[in-house]
């Protein structure tokens, strides 16, 4: 019998990619979408033209209760992957924890009423790995952020609390659901067009010469598809309740990045860096620049990610970084966001 999942936030990166999967898995897929008239058209021919009977497109907003009970209606699953991301620091935090917080929460309350038996929060490992001082640490499902810390800035807040606020709803009004939580690090991988997720911004810096040496940061990096396939088996695995599971490759610095773009991809990434910015650079920069003073906190820290959890329990892999790196690459000049 086919299963009904609700995916928010059906335009999104990871969702996108989720949407495919669950498709050819035989999952009938509900998604929400802000502006319904404006989506669904480009949607539909991005997954092949499924039938009604298999894909519908409601529109929904985090802020708002307009549209989640018709989005929920039937589904018996929920991958609640809609979260607010901005490429720059936003104006005040609360324009990303308020959205963040209040629209998990509601995603749960609709999920309940309409009878859904496991939601599949798509957190981050912002949740986890932040609140630090400079060093090299390694993290597991077990670990926090500490969001008084000034390592913890708008988005890692955003993320940490929306998962918190979920659990503790679930605790107190989640009654039989299960809920699961996905932590992805920096998630990259190929694009499917010239719209597509900050994280990817990165690469897109180190092939197009905007970054002409590189800061001494860096992140943990994941596959999308791989990402996609943990949130199914997170969907499907039978007795996952209130399971958290940490999802990201090998902590690489943008230095790292650019070299295995360089190696791989040869004339077309001949304008990645191949010096490291010092950091008192990166400072004078961000006297006068918002985005770079937005990664000073990243200078000099490595965060590693224990990921043994979701490989033993449920059994996930993850495809080599580098031939992610070089697909997203190749990805943004097939699109035409980077001209070589």
């Amino acid at each position: 019998m086919s299963r009904t999942v609700l995916v928010t936030g059906g335009t999104g990166y990871i969702a996108g990619e989720l949407i495919r999967q669950l498709l050819e898995r035989g999952w009938n897929v509900h998604t929400t979408v802000r502006n319904r008239e404006k989506s669904e058209a480009g949607l539909r021919a991005r997954f092949g033209n499924p039938g009604e009977d298999r894909f519908k497109v409601f529109q929904a907003d985090l802020m708002s209760d307009d549209g989640w009970a018709d989005a929920n209606a039937g589904c018996t699953h929920v991958a609640h992957v809609a979260s607010p991301i901005v490429a720059q620091a936003p104006d005040h935090e609360d324009d990303l924890i308020v959205p963040a917080r209040d629209g998990t929460l509601r995603a749960l309350r609709f999920a309940k009423e309409a009878g859904v038996t496991r939601f599949v929060q798509t957190s981050s490992m912002a949740a986890i790995a932040y609140g630090r001082d400079r060093g090299e640490y390694t993290v597991t499902e077990a670990d926090w952020t500490d969001v008084t810390h000034p390592d913890a800035y708008a988005y890692v807040k955003s993320k940490t609390h929306a998962e918190r606020s979920a659990r503790e709803w679930i605790a107190q009004e989640g009654g039989g659901m299960e809920f699961v939580s996905v932590n992805p690090g920096m998630v990259l991988g190929p694009v499917d067009s010239g719209d597509y997720s900050a994280s990817v911004q990165l690469v897109e810096q180190l092939l197009d010469g905007s970054m002409p040496m590189a800061p001494d940061l860096g992140f943990p990096i994941v596959d999308n598809r791989d990402i996609a396939e943990l949130h199914i088996l997170a969907l499907e695995t039978e007795g996952l309740a209130n399971e958290r599971f940490l999802a990201a490759g090998p902590f690489l610095k943008a230095i790292d990045v650019a070299a295995i773009l360089r190696k791989r991809m040869g004339e077309k990434a001949r304008k990645a860096p191949t010096l490291r910015m010092p950091n008192w650079l990166v400072s004078v920069f961000g006297l006068f620049n918002a985005e770079v003073r937005g990664i000073k906190g990243e200078l000099g820290k490595i965060r590693n990610a224990d990921c043994s959890h979701a490989k033993k329990r449920l059994g996930w892999t993850m495809r080599p970084v580098e031939d992610t790196i070089v697909e997203t690459g190749e990805s943004l000049i097939e699109h035409g966001v980077v001209k070589v």
